[in-house]
């Protein structure tokens, strides 16, 4: 069995490969014009489909792969063969059996000569052992596969693997009577330590209430002989040697032709040498077929390896060849003992599918096994996944086995993940897979904390105690798993009130974010460790994006959690290694700042806002990878600052004002530098405004900026020169338009020019227009002689147009999705009534 050991093992040789494949996927998806929460979002949970980088590969492609062909085609095309033959055969030796006891037996027995009547009765008797054991095989056969420690094909092979079959026979069936005789003498014999993957099915067989039907012995002595999986060679090799003997006992009379002397006045002898004729004939004819059977079924399965090819195209792996075996068998018994075309419908998918429902737990494991390499395949995963899809009680047999904590189960468990997990990566599946009762509360039975790990687990079945913790149970592939299934469920909206509503599941999901110092650092980072922090932040950062009423409550609740914050904040300040989890945790906090109470929460953790500011100042060479996370860390200072009063004086005393100012003229930086500043200087108070004066050092910079012809930076410095500005006297805003090489008309002809450019409220920059009102307002307070200017651009008309086209985008600070939030306080019809008022007034 595998074990997330293994994970840990290889963690050293891949974790470099992993920081940069995750590093050249952040520079291909994210750019410096990604939508960001101060825009409205398309669909989706709050726009993640489009803005989460982990995401984008799990969802499934618009273009489906064209289906590959069904390697197991070869095999139902020969079972159909197979069953031809046989069919044929059986009805020959049917018409022989017939002709031979109504015409021969029954017509001229008594004028028989004694060697015909003889033969005749011997092949009779051979070719009914021959039919019987035929009939019979097939099902000894077929029993012989549930097994899959015994699962095999009949053939010329198994007594060729060993050349002392009979002596081995022989030994085997008076070692019972040695065994007992030994424990006669002992007393008692004590059973030999079973360890390993190769013991569970003995141990599973022993606590089974049933029979395991290759296992079970026909006589209390011989065992191995009689037990059923070898009752089947029995009956093959009698096949052999009655159609060996009835063709040479058929062909013997055909060649020698001696039917015996038959006068011209002998009228009752007359037809026999005919019906004798037709007899053998049939006998040989039946005899041959079953022998072609035999011999193709041989070449086929040994020399061509069909049962290894098939098994090989299919992708199974060693152990497939058992899955392999079994459709075969079950295609050749439905084509031999019903229509010889029942066996073509067969498919290895459906065939899974009806193994994983059986109480078997052989045939479980099968099942299992192939649903999983069949959907992982990129060949065969489109055509897997939609059969399973389609059909309910499969999925929720799926999400049953999640439940199995038996040490013995671990593979079907593990499987079953498996294929939920790829099952959920599409949408309508995915709904189908949450919509199953219990499902959520599966999938968080995969999930194992390490506050769990350190009490015992176990589960009380009756009196027996079925221990989990034990050496190499695979706790970090499940959660791994598991988290990988909620964050495909997590696409859709109902979903993440599902997970939410799950007891227990979210404070699940924000202890595996939990990353120390020691393992951020470590180089050498068990590689299976950093994955399940990041995805536990993945689906964070989606359940934290959600939108609608669904969301806001899933917000409170997750900043309730004491752990959020703190763990995010140790990701922070330790994580520069890793910045993809820097990433994923600095957009939950951007996320989680929508709600008032998150924000203060967040403020208020020690070290958190200074985390933040030292990687958003942080310094790095040109097109380097981390100055996305950069920009990550300058929205969530934006998003804690807007109207949190208490947060700005926190970041006031932190005594970034001079550097956030120098980072205006920072191409990486000056946008989430300019929203910063800007909530700085709206909702900071008027205590502050000494502290504040020093913004006013940042207006030339602003004022190129506004004659950019990138929109979002457009916008940002707009805004912050209307507030920003406020804070200088009429001397220093006439030094300041100097400095800049701009005159107030200049200015006014950029406000009236950006008016009209935006009639219409474009989504990527939603404020433009009410942030040029409120900066023109400030012109024509700041100077009266601005209004005369304003009066000659035709401003009026420029605002009446405003009113007419005013939508409720232009009413928000952010957006979550399409949801507009954080409604401003002055509307832009009143700002418009303002601007009026200034411009008439003399």
């Amino acid at each position: 069995m595998e074990t997330g050991k293994s994970a840990e093992e290889e963690g050293s040789n891949h974790s470099i490969h992993l920081q940069v494949v995750e590093l050249r996927r952040l520079s291909e998806i994210y750019g410096s014009s990604s939508a960001t929460i101060f825009e409205p979002q398309g669909s989706g949970v709050g726009g993640v489909e489009k803005r989460d980088s982990s995401t984008a590969n799990s969802v499934s492609p618009t273009v489906m792969n064209p289906a590959a062909a069904a390697p197991e085609k070869k095999l139902t095309l020969f079972a159909l063969r197979l069953a031809v033959l046989e069919k044929a055969a059986t009805s020959l030796g049917t018409l022989g059996f017939i002709w031979a006891t109504v015409v021969l037996l029954g017509g001229f027995a008594i004028i028989l000569d004694k060697t015909d009547f003889w033969l005749i009765t011997v092949i009779l008797l051979i070719e009914g052992a021959r039919i019987f054991s035929r009939s019979h095989e097939l099902e000894w056969q077929h029993q012989a596969t549930w097994s899959i420690s015994d699962a095999g094909v009949n053939s010329f092979r198994a007594l060729r693997s060993s050349p002392h079959f009979l002596a081995g026979i022989v030994r085997t069936i008076f070692r019972p009577i040695q065994k007992q005789s030994r424990r006669q003498n002992r007393g008692t014999e004590s059973n030999p330590p079973s360890n390993g993957s190769a013991s569970w099915h003995q141990r599973r067989k022993s606590n089974s209430r049933t029979w395991t039907s290759s296992d079970v012995p026909i006589l209390p002595y011989g065992k191995w002989v009689f037990l059923s999986k070898n009752v089947s060679k029995v009956f093959y090799w009698l096949q052999l040697a009655s159609a060996t003997a009835c063709v040479t006992l058929s062909l013997m009379k055909l060649i020698q032709h001696n039917y015996g002397e038959v006068s011209k006045t002998d009228t009752d002898k007359r037809n026999r040498k005919a019906a004798l004729t037709i007899f053998y004939s049939l006998a040989l004819a039946e005899a041959l077929l079953f022998l072609l059977e035999k011999a193709y079924w041989e070449w086929k399965v040994i020399y061509c390896k069909i049962l290894e090819q098939v098994n090989q195209e299919c992708e199974l792996g060693p152990s497939g060849m058992v899955s392999i075996k079994r459709f075969f068998y079950d295609a050749y018994s439905r084509s031999v003992n019903g229509s010889i075309f029942d066996g073509l419908k067969m498919d290895v998918v459906s065939f899974a599918m009806e193994l994983l429902s059986s109480t078997s737990p052989d045939e479980q494991l099968i099942g299992a096994r192939v649903l999983r390499q069949f959907s992982i395949s990129e060949r065969f995963s489109d055509d897997t996944l939609q059969k399973v899809g389609v059909n309910i009680s499969v999925i929720e047999r799926l999400v049953e086995m999640l439940n199995w904590k038996d040490l013995q189960e671990e593979e079907i468990r593990r499987s079953a993940a498996e294929v939920l997990s790829k099952l959920a990566g599409k949408k309508q599946n995915s709904l189908r897979v949450a919509g199953i009762p219990g499902a959520m509360e599966s999938i968080s039975s995969l999930l194992r904390t390490n506050r769990e790990a350190n009490r015992p687990a176990a589960d009380e079945v009756g009196e027996k105690k079925i221990v989990c913790d034990h050496f190499g149970y695979g706790f970090w592939t499940f959660n791994h798993l598991g988290l990988l299934i909620l964050k495909k469920l997590a696409r859709d909206h109902d979903n993440c009130g599902k997970i939410g509503n799950t007891r227990g599941l979210l404070p699940k999901i924000i202890d595996f974010t939990h990353a120390g110092e020691k393992l951020l650092k470590d180089e050498n980072a068990a590689l299976s460790q950093i994955l399940t922090v990041k995805r536990s932040l993945q689906v964070m950062k989606m359940l934290a994006s959600t939108t609608g009423a669904t969301g806001k409550q899933l917000r409170k609740e997750i900043s309730e959690v004491v752990f959020t914050i703190s763990n995010i904040r140790d990701i922070l300040r330790h994580g520069g290694k890793h910045p993809m989890l820097q990433k994923l945790s600095i957009e939950i906090l951007t996320s989680l700042a929508q709600e008032e109470e998150a924000t203060e929460r967040i403020g208020g953790t020690g070290g958190i806002l200074k985390e933040l500011f030292n990687i958003f100042f942080e310094r790095d060479g040109p097109g380097s990878i981390q100055s996305h996370v950069r920009i990550a860390a300058g929205e969530a200072l934006a998003m804690l600052a807007l109207e949190s009063r208490s947060n700005c004086h926190r970041i006031l005393k932190l005594k970034v004002l001079s550097e956030l100012v120098a980072a205006l003229e920072v191409p990486v930086l000056r946008v989430n530098a300019g929203r910063i500043l800007r909530n700085l200087c709206i909702y900071s108070g008027g205590d502050s405004f000494d502290q504040l004066k020093d913004v006013t050092a940042c207006a030339p910079t602003v004022l190129k900026a506004i004659t950019s012809e990138d929109k979002k930076l457009q916008e940002v410095m707009v805004g912050l020169a209307a507030e920003a500005f406020k804070f200088m006297t009429p001397q220093e805003s006439a030094l300041m338009f100097q400095r800049a090489g701009m005159t107030n008309a200049q200015l006014a002809t950029i406000i009236v020019t950006t008016l009209r450019k935006y009639e219409d409220p474009p989504t990527k920059v939603p404020r433009i227009r009410r942030f040029c009102i409120e900066l023109a307002i400030w012109m024509m307070r700041e100077n009266r002689r601005n209004a005369e200017v304003f009066r000659e651009l035709g401003f009026e008309k420029d605002l009446e147009c405003v009113l007419e086209t005013t939508s409720e985008l232009e009413s928000f600070n952010i957006f979550s999705g399409t949801v507009g939030m954080s409604r401003h306080s002055v509307s832009i019809h009143s700002l418009v009534e303002t601007a009026m008022e200034l411009l008439v007034a003399r």
